[in-house]
């Protein structure tokens, strides 16, 4: 993902319902980064910067995991004796 769709992913997460936007006139080089959202809910207040990074940290930690364990769920089904071809047949496409 790019740096745009991390911070969409990440907003998306941090409320239910379409309660952020971009300013149509934008500052700085993309429209949607942090110094362009608008809150469209009244009931929910813009995040902190440090909110919103700590967040996209934590997505891209999470998704690192996953690919992580995955790598080892393989690495151990080999070390089994299994070739590729057995791997996916239980599991699926890598």
């Amino acid at each position: 993902m790019n740096d745009q769709e991390w911070l969409r992913t990440a907003l998306a997460q941090m409320h239910t319902g379409q309660w952020f936007g971009w300013k149509k006139d934008w500052t700085g080089s993309h429209r949607e980064s942090y110094e362009n959202i608008i809150i469209l809910d009244d009931t929910k207040s813009k995040p902190s910067e440090a909110d919103v990074n700590a967040k996209i940290q934590e997505l891209k930690d999470a998704e690192q995991d996953a690919i992580d364990k995955k790598a080892s769920g393989k690495q151990k089904l080999k070390d089994l004796g299994l070739d590729d071809d057995e791997i996916q047949a239980l599991i699926g496409v890598w």
